[in-house]
């Protein structure tokens, strides 16, 4: 099967820059008070787990709004780290370090492996997100076990797995392993991490084992699910490609008003790779635009839709449209434009407001 044609993203860029407004492309300095509302929130149920404050029937809940808040701190930390909220570097450092501090993330170590190397080759052969290729899969061990036991596909429900530790395991892996960091940054990358697990070994050690669990260790795992719900369904139905395509290369999720409010937008992921300075807060804007000039490319479908496909599909490219479980031996179209991709509600409302 051939693959889709693909355009450079200066292809699309460079068409609606013309087309937008000035004023999308300015921070969204507001966004900043989210990163202490949700610190404080975690910090005050943290405290009440500790301090037993809560009879234990209430503690669970208690442990969702910390993950909660949690991933809500990463979302805020993704998007001032590209730039979105604030130009200061030194804020987006701040605001990065205590978004990222419940993953154990340096924002060296993201603004290398996320800004500049997976920006760069969203779902090319060197992208350090993306699923292998046969080869690949054959010629390693770790491979052939990350994605036989861990990754959602296949119907095989321990892909939950990849859900509830995904991010921190990525993100411990790319520490030791990304080539996208120089080697002052991984001093840096080091020193902060190894300041961010003092802080957390220090709490287990104030508060004690079981309080830890519900205060620390459970909402980890609740943020893992909430953070890699978007993250595996933002490229992982999609091909590998040869150039920079995002329109082709990404897929963007829609969910809820609450959702959508609580993560800044992240499932508008096609817009995101087009702008990545650009706050979220506009790419409704720019959905609108891309969805009028080019209505055949753009992808879209609802969360849960996308969560199910990659439960039914494989994560192994046989080709570049072909995902192909090893296991079966069954192969899946990958999403390509034109077909393959449910539209859902929003951007149906975008196609018709378009054609007006």
């Amino acid at each position: 099967m051939p693959g889709p044609v693909l355009y450079p993203r200066s292809h699309y860029v460079h068409e609606l820059r013309a087309a937008l407004p000035p004023a999308v492309f300015a921070p969204a300095r507001s966004r900043l008070l989210r990163a202490p509302l949700h610190a404080a929130l975690a910090m005050v149920a943290i405290a009440a787990i500790a301090r037993g404050w809560l009879p234990w029937p209430v503690v669970p809940v208690a442990s969702v709004v910390i993950g909660t808040s949690f991933a809500c701190l990463t979302f805020v930390a993704h998007e001032a780290l590209h730039g979105g909220v604030t130009r200061s570097r030194w804020l987006q450092r701040v605001v990065g370090w205590v978004g990222f501090l419940p993953f154990v993330v340096s924002p060296h170590l993201w603004s290398a492996w996320h800004n500049r190397d997976h920006h760069a080759h969203a779902q090319m052969s060197n992208d350090p997100d993306g699923y292998p290729t046969l080869e690949r899969y054959v010629a390693r061990a770790s491979t052939r076990f990350s994605v036989d036991r861990f990754s959602l596909a296949g119907g095989r429900w321990r892909g939950v797995l990849s859900l509830l530790l995904g991010f921190t395991v990525q993100s411990a892996d790319q520490l030791f392993t990304s080539h996208a960091l120089t080697r002052r940054e991984r001093g840096r990358a080091f020193r902060d991490t190894a300041v961010m697990l003092a802080i957390w070994i220090g709490l287990a050690l104030a508060i004690g084992l079981v309080s830890f669990v519900f205060a620390y260790i459970v909402p980890l795992l609740i943020a893992n699910a909430c953070v890699m719900a978007f993250i595996v369904t933002n490229h992982s139905l999609s091909p590998r490609v040869e150039i920079d395509d995002p329109l082709v290369s990404s897929l963007s999720v829609t969910s809820s008003r609450v959702i959508d409010w609580l993560t800044l937008g992240f499932g508008y992921h096609v817009e995101h790779h087009l702008f990545p300075a650009m706050s979220t807060r506009h790419a409704p804007e720019v959905r609108a635009q891309l969805v009028a000039r080019w209505p055949e490319r753009y992808q879209s479908m609802p969360l849960t839709a996308a969560l199910s496909r990659l439960h039914r599909t494989a994560r192994v490219y046989k080709q570049h449209t072909t995902l192909f479980d090893p296991r079966t031996a069954r192969e899946y179209p990958t999403l390509v434009p034109r077909t393959q991709c449910t539209v859902d509600e929003p951007t149906a409302r975008a196609r018709s407001l378009a054609s007006r």
